[in-house]
Order: structure tokens, then sequence, then C-alpha cells
């Protein structure tokens, strides 16, 4: 017996107890050096890739093609890939080593509908009228991930590095819906931290938040007659959509100045002379926390109650989908902050020029692309915006959100000026510098394991007596769009 003890005991210091490697400052500093020598060596292929990205422009769960060339990609250099996860054809995870850490990269490559672009244009310009286009860039997201992860799995591979990489592709950030549905079937577990970027119009690690959403829609059905012959026999469902929307806009002066509130009437009837028996409207609503877009929620699901009672029609709620503000993790964002002030992009005169243009047909300042990194520090800024990003820094702990200059500076995001932009040098310059950022802290957390642990010991601070719940209903299934 007192044999099986010690044994157990050698076995559990060997595994458990006994200290990683430690690696001297010249190595790291080779190891990282060897990373960006490779993403030099190697960025034509991933401008490439996000330059045929660009041209796809695939919006939320239609981006079949785009999510297949970077899992194609990441497939052609080693890792391991499983497709469709969470029930998103366009959703999958990339899988290189063993054993812990386990760093995840965020990678998104869907568009927005009506921004189609030509690159390196400095006017509105679109290839197709009407179509989507990248005005957020996500083109450049998807690519610089991708690049960052197959950089890092080089370097482990060559110095027989211990952990796992896990690179997340991530359909429909634009409609709050990839990661949250990833998220409720469990695709994050098991991470020990994750990384994450965006393009941007300035080089910066944000410490601030943003705002926690709902996105649902309210169908009321009421009862079909003639609108001039026989009215008094209908039940307008327009009406009831009308009403909702007016109590909507009286609630406003009296819920607090973080809330925000949207909506668009995506039916209301077919013909003035038909009073419409269906009716939908889709809402968003947000706030600074997952605790205040639910009250808000409530109160507005009011509003549509008393509508249906005035109308005499019925109504149903189709929750979409419901994201958390975002959680910036600041061990992790010290690590991240330290390797964008050695790698944040510097632009050359054309490429500043060309920016200038653009602002000057915005007629905003000609400042041109930000090449500064933008100082560090505490802020309680909330955004006005939201991301399905917010879900994951709640269950894992998570840099604040990078981002890298690929815009002019003062380009309002979701323009034609930002796909122009995305699609062009400027935008893959800025790519290729986000995929070093990536990589080298990627490698700073394999290097020094006390970052986990003390990002894991503000993680679990920031997160006591909280539970984190998703706000998908169990069982609902992702809207997959049907033209498939």
């Amino acid at each position: 017996m007192r044999g099986i003890i010690i044994l157990f005991s050698i076995i559990f210091y060997t595994v458990v107890i006994s200290p990683p490697v430690v690696y001297s400052s010249d190595q790291q500093t080779r190891m990282k050096q060897e990373a960006v020598d490779w993403i030099n060596a190697n960025s034509q292929a991933y401008e490439a890739a996000a330059k045929v990205i660009h041209g796809y422009a695939e919006t939320s769960l239609r981006e079949y093609k785009s999510s297949e060339t970077l899992a194609g990609l990441l497939e052609k250099g080693g890792f391991k890939v499983e497709r469709g996860v969470a029930g998103m054809p366009t959703a999958f995870v990339a899988v290189y080593g063993s054993g812990r850490p386990v760093v995840g990269i965020l990678a998104e490559y869907d568009a927005l509908p009506g921004l189609s672009q030509k690159p390196f244009s400095a006017i509105k310009e679109p290839v197709v009228t009407g179509g989507a286009g990248h005005g957020c860039g996500h083109n450049l997201f998807g690519a610089g991930s991708i690049e960052a992860a197959l950089a890092l799995k080089t370097v482990m591979e060559k110095n027989k590095l211990s952990g796992t990489i896990k690179l997340f592709g991530c359909p429909a950030e634009e409609t709050l819906i990839g990661k949250i549905y990833m998220a409720k079937a469990g695709i994050f577990e098991g991470l020990d931290v994750c990384l994450n970027w965006h393009p941007s119009g300035e080089n910066k690690v944000d410490l601030g938040s943003n705002r926690a959403m709902n996105s649902f829609e309210v169908i009321f059905h009421g009862k079909t007659a003639h609108a001039a012959g026989d009215p008094w026999d209908g039940r307008s469902a327009l009406d009831a959509v009308e009403l909702m929307d007016t109590g909507v806009n009286f609630l406003r002066e009296h819920v607090k100045e973080t809330v925000r509130i949207h909506y668009s009437i995506m039916d209301g009837g077919k013909a003035p002379n038909i009073v419409p028996d269906y009716a939908r409207v889709w809402y968003f609503v947000r706030d600074s926390s997952r605790q205040g877009v639910e009250e808000v929620y409530a109160r507005v699901l009011k509003c549509a109650e008393g509508a249906a009672l005035m109308t005499g029609t019925t109504m149903e709620v189709k929750m979409i989908t419901g994201g958390y503000n975002y959680l910036p993790n600041r061990v992790i964002s010290e690590v991240v902050y330290k390797n964008l002030q050695t790698f944040a992009p510097q632009y050359t005169p054309e490429e500043q020029a060309f920016a200038r243009s653009i602002q000057k047909t915005l007629g905003i300042e000609e400042k041109g692309l930000k090449t500064k990194v933008e100082p560090f520090e505490e802020t309680k800024t909330v955004s006005g915006g939201s991301t399905d990003a917010s879900d994951v820094s709640w269950l894992v702990p998570m840099n604040g959100e990078m981002g890298i200059a690929t815009n002019p500076e003062g380009a309002p995001g979701h323009s034609w000026a930002v796909a122009s932009s995305c699609g062009s040098s400027v935008g893959f310059k800025g790519m290729n510098a986000a995929a070093k950022v990536l990589a080298a802290s990627a490698l700073d957390i394999l290097f020094e394991k006390n970052i986990i642990e003390k990002a894991k010991s503000e993680f679990a601070e920031k997160t006591k007596e909280f539970t984190y719940k998703n706000a998908i209903p169990d069982g609902q299934k992702p809207p997959l769009p049907e033209d498939k």
C-alpha cells in the first residue's frame, strides 16, 4: 500500500505540482520574433483571403464561402477543424496542440447589408447596387485571427511548446447570434483565456464596456376584413403594432439615459383596403447591464400586451437573441497592450493620402490614419453598440477589445468608407499588425503561467455571486436563413 502511495505522490508531483518550463527572456524574444517573421513571410496568403472574403460579402449565417475559406486554411495548416458547431453551418472550431493552458482566439467574417463598396475608392462606389459589404472590417477580423493562430502553431511546433490553441470561427456577429448560440451550446467551455480584436479607427485596448441587448420580434394576429366595406368586422394587427410603438415611444421618457430602444416594422399588411390580420415588428432593447435590459424588456412587452388588448388581437413574442455587456480582463489586456505598442501599424504617405481623400468626401477633418497607440487606462465608458463577444467575456478571462487602426480617423462605422479601407492595403496592413499582437500575446501567456492565474483571480472577483444565464430559450435553434 505504501508503495502505491509513494508512486501516486510521484505521479501527482510530476503531473500537477512540478513547475512549468521556464523560458529565459532571450528565448521568449526569439520565439516571438519567429512568429513575427512567419507572418511577414506568409502575409500575402492571408491578405488574399481577406480580399476574397471582402468580395464574397456574405451576411449573417450566410457566410458559406467565407467560413470555408478560413476553415480550409486552418486545416491545411495542421489544425483539426470541426464545422457546423452549435447548429450553424458557418460556425467552426479549429484546434491545435494538447494540454493546458488552453488559449482561445475569436474570428468573425460576416458582412452588412447594403454596404457593397469597391476597395481603395475615396467615393461611395458599390460593386453591386444594394449589395452587402464589409462595412465593419470582418473580412480582416477573420483572416487576421487565422493568420495569428497559424503563426502561433508554427512556433509551438518548432519549439515543442505545450498548450492548446482554439480558433473560434464565429458567424453572425452583426446580428448578435453566433457566439451567443455557441455559448449556449458550451463551445467555449474549457478555455483558460481568450483573445479578441476588431478593426477600428484607432490603436487601443479598451477597458470600457458596451451595452447588453435583447433582439426580439412581436407578432400580432388579428382578423382580416374589407377596409371600406365592413371594417368593423376587422381586427387590425397593424393597429396593434402602431399602438405598441406609440407606447414604447412614450416609455422612452421614463427609462435611464443608458437605455437605447430601436425598432423596425417588418410586416404591416399587403394593401390599404385590407384590414391586416398579421403584422410584425422587430425590436432591439439595450442597456449598460444585462439586468437593465431585462427590466426595460419587460416594460416593452407590457406595451405590446396593452396594444393587443386595445385592438382585440393576439400577440406572440419571438426572442431572437440576447447578449451581455462586455467584461474586460485587465490582466490579459495589459499583455495585449504591451504587444500593441510594439506592433502598431505604420502607413505610407500614399495610404495616408487615400485616408484623407475619404475624409474629404465625408466632409470631416482630413487627419488621415492614426498611428499612435491610445493610452491604456481604466475607464467607465460604455459604448453605444453591442457585440456577441461580450458573452464570451463573462465565461472566460478576455482582453478588453483591441482596436487596430484600419479605417480613416472619424469615418463612421458600418459605412462604405470602412468597406473601402478594409478592402485595401490599409486594412491588410492593420490586419497583419493585429496578427502579430495576437500571436505575441498568446506566446506571453504560454511562457508566463502566472498570467493565467492572475487573470482568473481577477475574473473570479468580478464575477463572484454571478451565474451566467444565456438569453436564448432552451431548445431554440439558430434562425438559419431559408436561402441556403
